[in-house]
């Protein structure tokens, strides 16, 4: 049989999502700090509750171990527990096993190796773009929006990290880029069900792209000529409510799975077990909430707002921990603003968007400590979406855009969470300094 990779075949997307996952994990293994590749990250959340599960406990059996310092674990009645949304550990569990514990498990290398694979298939949903006529981008301008997603986005200094936090944006990065692609036109129900519940498994915010397949089955089944005045006249109304159901399914399951989860560990399905974590700011959870309007202008103005840190008499330029604002890590999401022409599809990714950004705008921390800010993984390849739709040309201000995004991404992967660069940051473990002080 003959192997045919010429323009415009299926081969041939595959041979260039491949291309991307080798060429992108490659250029993450360089930049990897030797640390994380080798040995389990300080804050290895993922790989004890695998061990726990292991050892046939859904809490860690006793308290966290030393070097994790206790950072982001709940105490109640007695037992001490992981409660980040757990997918991430499912994936360590055959590591864990093999190893047989998680200390022996180089936790952070996993997640590294991982993060290749988010640019790979949100290239193929470029390329399916293209193909429905949604899109009017060639298949190289394709391969450089993924690689921009990687290379000029938050996503770049979150993947080297391997700790409890910036793992789940890698793997729910990945997650989000296959629901995108079997979303489309709504082609694969099941697989954009699945993709989606192991998602909202890994960051909650993500049951808010839901709606994105309602639109696409929607979109999918509505007929040529209605058959009636009624609203449900004009769509194939059998043929919609079986992909909804199959979209559904593996939603109803993870999440059922998930109340039982916070049942048997903290006896109330609806509660996940964050107001029981022993940090600095519980007192902050305790009298606003985990959610409250109360944090909205703080999210605001570090997501459109924080700069970087000029020292008044010279030295090193320096970063809040709370993170730098959006448009200057990825500047390249300006030109939506400035887009005119929306489809029904890009729209919709808009709205999704929106939806997807406002829990964590409403949250009680702000990503702290990051170097950019870190929740807008979580919408980021619909975005990029939206820049396959209806950003501009690949040239001129939007690629020296662009180059700058990469620079700048490229130092925060450099130096963020590395001791040797601690001067390009200013952490205050209150969280109250948003500016630069006087």
């Amino acid at each position: 049989m003959r192997f045919d990779a010429s323009p415009g075949t299926r081969a041939r997307r595959l041979l260039w999502a491949l291309a991307i996952y080798v060429g992108v994990t490659l250029g993450l293994l360089v930049c990897a700090s030797a640390a994380v590749l080798r040995e389990h990250t300080p804050y290895d959340h993922f790989a004890l509750l695998a061990e726990a599960w292991l050892k046939g406990r859904l809490d860690l059996g006793g308290p966290p171990p030393d070097y994790a310092r206790g950072n982001d674990f709940a105490a109640y009645h007695g037992k001490w527990f992981v409660v980040f949304p757990p997918f991430p550990s499912v994936l360590l569990v055959p590591m864990v096993a093999l190893a047989g514990d998680a200390e022996a498990v180089a936790d952070g290398r996993l997640f590294v190796l991982l993060a290749g694979l988010a640019p790979a298939v949100l290239f193929l949903a470029f390329e399916k773009l293209r193909r429905s006529g949604e899109s009017q981008r060639t298949e190289l301008e394709n391969l450089v929006l993924a690689a921009l997603f990687c290379f000029g986005s938050v996503y770049f200094f979150c993947s080297l990290q391997g700790t409890v936090w910036y793992a789940a944006h890698v793997v729910a990065a990945v997650l989000t880029a296959a629901y995108l692609l079997f979303a489309l036109k709504a082609e694969r129900p099941l697989l954009a069900g699945g993709c989606l519940a192991l998602a909202v498994a890994t960051r909650t915010p993500l049951l808010f792209a839901a709606p994105l397949f309602v639109f696409e089955a929607l979109r999918a089944t509505r007929l040529p000529s209605p058959r009636g005045r009624g609203l449900v006249q004009g769509y194939a109304v059998g043929r919609c409510a079986r992909l909804l159901l199959w979209f559904a399914l593996p939603l109803a399951l993870v999440l059922g799975l998930g109340l039982w989860h916070n049942a048997a560990r903290f006896d109330d399905p609806f509660e996940p077990g964050y107001r029981y974590l022993s940090i600095a700011w519980a007192a902050r959870i305790a009298k606003w909430g985990l959610f409250d309007y109360h944090y909205l202008a703080r999210n605001l103005g570090v997501m459109f707002t924080s700069l970087p840190w000029l020292p008044a008499q010279g030295g090193a330029v320096q970063i809040n921990g709370h993170g730098l604002a959006l448009w200057v890590t990825t500047p390249m999401y300006l030109w939506l603003v400035l887009a005119k022409r929306w489809s029904p599809l890009a729209r919709a990714l808009l709205l999704t968007a929106a939806l997807v950004a406002l829990p964590t705008l409403f949250y009680q921390n702000t990503g702290w400590v990051q170097f950019g800010y870190r929740f807008s993984n979580d919408y980021a390849p619909l975005l990029f979406m939206l820049l396959a739709i209806v950003g501009p040309p690949l040239r001129g201000a939007f690629m020296l855009a662009s180059a700058f995004a990469v620079i700048v991404n490229f130092f925060g992967a450099l130096t963020f969470g590395r001791p040797e660069h601690a001067k390009f940051y200013a952490i205050d473990p209150t969280q109250k300094v948003l500016y630069q002080p006087d």
